[in-house]
């Protein structure tokens, strides 16, 4: 057998250097994600107190964002066969500038949820075409590690935002305190995510289009060149296979998910809708939308609280590092089984300490310090076994399970489904907190993650190391 030569070997390795620095580009707008879905964690009292709302106003000020979101993933499959990936992110970074400075400066709530919304239109539209064109550009055998990527970035930019919040409440006493240049903490929290926006602007306008995406647009020529700086050893075979997976009588269209000959829609969309709903399903994002809530109705001080939140934030950037390195190895599917027990076990966990937990003289939960250690570790591990498991691989899934011809719309569909499961139990948890207490919450994660098993045992199917143009 011939060995690479050391200039093959060179050449390997600059595209994938290239390779890993332009999906690095693209998982900016993960990070930018996971910041703005993360931001609000500390600003929901100070916003209450700002805007003078109710609870159920409070509920929308932190949901609406999920609103935008919903719309941005179900419009932005469409619009990204329609005019390229890479044209529809530089938006996105637009509208991330424009929402994160208006989200800071309204004046009252329906100002605020209405450039929130304009924040969710981003974020939904980011967390369908990233990972849609990191799986476009990365060869099969890294897929799956780049691909995850977008969720490394969603759980940075959670972190930055954690730790941000904590740094302006240190330093200003609380939220709502008057900080730099006479405006209150809380909105400067939201516009210190200008900063890596700007950075996701400019980084746009050094990346390439996806070269699915310029095969289905008829522009093969600019698809094979873009395929020689990534590397591949023959362009112009690979856009051969890349036009037989296109319809050539039309592009990529919403119809596309319906099977005419066996009249009914395609299984693989339907796979797709479970896997995008149970992520949400098991509650994870009432942890981060809420944990400052959550820990402080279980006894902690307010600084304490968002103190837990940097903590958590850490533990799901450290298991989603551990992803990376498994998800190429042990493939897709494992990763998710291990993580719907484990999320099972630890929620179960938590619900039968909140769900026995005293209540203090005003009503609140009371921990003492053994039940709120062990409240605090079986969080920590329900948010390990998560972004060990669904928080990478249902995007990484998403990204590469579906056809050529029709994954545009088919991420929009799942991807709205996701939003909308996200904004069911967000607008849910406070409810359930007043009526059944976090023990009744949880009990219903619980009961998801379980199910979760059941449903990757029985409809999920393996997709490491099989080429796009193989599904």
């Amino acid at each position: 057998m011939n060995q690479p030569s050391a200039t093959q070997r060179n050449t390997e390795t600059r595209n994938h250097f290239y390779i890993l620095a332009i999906s690095m580009v693209a998982a900016l707008g993960g990070f930018l994600f996971g910041f703005d879905s993360g931001v609000i964690n500390g600003t929901v009292g100070a916003l209450n107190q700002a805007f003078h709302t109710s609870s159920l106003g409070s509920g929308f000020n932190v949901a609406s964002i999920l609103l935008g979101c919903a719309v941005g993933a179900f419009l932005a499959g469409t619009l990204a066969d329609k005019f390229g990936r890479r044209a529809l992110l530089i938006v996105t970074a637009v509208l991330f500038v424009w929402g994160s400075w208006g989200s800071g400066v309204a004046h009252g709530s329906l100002e605020f949820i209405s450039y929130r919304f304009m924040g969710g239109l981003a974020v939904g539209a980011a967390s369908i075409i990233c990972p849609a064109y990191i799986s476009e550009i990365a060869p099969s055998e890294i897929r799956g590690r780049l691909s995850s990527l977008q969720q490394l970035a969603i759980v940075l930019g959670l972190f930055f935002a954690f730790l941000s919040n904590y740094l302006f409440v240190g330093a200003a006493g609380t939220a709502e305190s008057t900080f730099w240049f006479g405006f209150q903490a809380w909105q400067w929290m939201f516009w210190t995510e200008i900063i890596p926006a700007i950075l996701f602007f400019i980084g746009l306008l050094f990346i390439p289009e996806s070269p699915r995406y310029l095969v289905a647009a008829n522009r093969p020529e600019t698809a094979q060149n873009v395929l020689a700086r990534l590397g591949h050893p023959d362009p112009a075979k690979k856009v051969r296979e890349i036009q037989e997976t296109v319809r050539s009588d039309h592009k990529p269209r919403m119809s596309d998910l319906y099977d005419r000959a066996h009249k009914k829609i395609r299984p693989i969309l339907w796979v797709g809708i479970g896997l995008a709903a149970f992520q949400q399903l098991v509650g994870i994002n009432v942890v981060f939308y809420y944990g400052e809530v959550l820990w402080r109705a279980a006894g902690f001080s307010e600084g304490n609280a968002l103190l837990q939140n940097v903590i958590s934030g850490t533990v799901n950037i450290g298991s989603t590092l551990v992803a990376i390195a498994l998800i190429d190895k042990l493939g897709r599917k494992p990763l998710l089984i291990f993580g719907s027990i484990g999320m099972a076990i630890s929620l179960a966990a938590l619900a039968w300490i909140f769900g026995l937990a005293a209540l203090d003289a005003n009503g609140q939960l009371a921990l003492t310090g053994r039940t709120g250690l062990a409240a605090l570790i079986a969080a920590n591990a329900y948010i390990f076994c998560f972004g060990v498991s669904w928080g990478p691989v249902m995007w990484v899934m998403l990204g590469e399970m579906f056809q050529n011809q029709f994954r545009g719309v088919a991420l929009s569909v799942s991807g709205f489904v996701q939003w909308i499961s996200n904004f069911a139990i967000t607008m849910t948890f406070p409810i359930l907190l007043a009526s059944f207490g976090l023990g009744g919450a949880y009990g219903l994660y619980t009961l998801f993650a379980a199910i979760s098993i059941l449903f990757v045992v029985k409809l999920v199917r393996e997709t490491k190391g099989k080429p796009l143009e193989d599904m």
